[in-house]
């Protein structure tokens, strides 16, 4: 780029961080109408008669809600850089709920609503990595899998280790989960947080 006086600056040209949607892809965020967006599904469609256009599935980061859409592949759009943090969980105060950055120490507040039903697998000192666009939150992650105690559940069939039948297990955040029969209460789980399903015994 250069100035009015013809020397070179080096100044960043707008189009580092704008995206056409000619190249939208599965997992590429981008912001539209002061909301941000991810594209869940793409397809680029060439009729026979007619302009090219970009079939869209996207999801709005906020909301969550689902929204389909043609776009022409040369429209543009300022892609979005979320940034990661690892925070720990440290305790509850009525509806929020306050995660500790682990590098800076600083203590932030998180919305019940915000945490939904990820609040079904969060203990005290956990380490979750938290999604911000901006200053703003758009998503929290806890770890992949979590090991939690069983509180209550229906005595152990002596005997059956079979993983087939399941019965009803409370696991120490309050969560209610499926597990095998032979779990029994005070015994550790090790659960998937992406679907809450079992997955063995720790």
């Amino acid at each position: 780029d250069r100035d009015v006086t013809g020397v070179q600056t080096c100044a960043l040209p707008i189009w580092l961080f704008m995206i056409s949607a000619g190249d939208f892809r599965n997992g590429v965020i981008f912001v539209m109408d002061d909301q941000i967006y991810q594209v869940v599904e793409f397809q680029h469609v060439k009729p026979g008669k007619g302009s090219a256009f970009v079939r869209t599935t996207y999801k709005n980061l906020r909301t969550g809600s689902v929204v389909q859409k043609s776009f022409n592949p040369s429209e543009k759009f300022e892609q979005a850089q979320l940034n990661r943090r690892d925070m720990s969980y440290l305790y509850a105060d009525g509806e929020l709920y306050y995660f500790m950055d682990t590098e800076s120490y600083e203590q932030m507040p998180i919305s019940k609503e915000m945490l939904g039903d990820k609040l079904d697998f969060l203990k005290e000192g956990m380490v979750c990595r938290v999604v911000f666009w901006g200053s703003e939150i758009l998503d929290i992650e806890p770890p992949t899998f979590v090991e939690l105690e069983v509180t209550d559940c229906e005595p152990a069939v002596r005997g059956d280790t079979a993983t087939t039948a399941t019965k009803n297990a409370t696991v120490e955040t309050g969560a209610t989960i499926k597990v095998p029969l032979f779990i029994n209460q005070g015994d550790i789980i090790r659960i998937d947080t992406r679907t809450g399903e079992y997955m063995e015994r720790a």
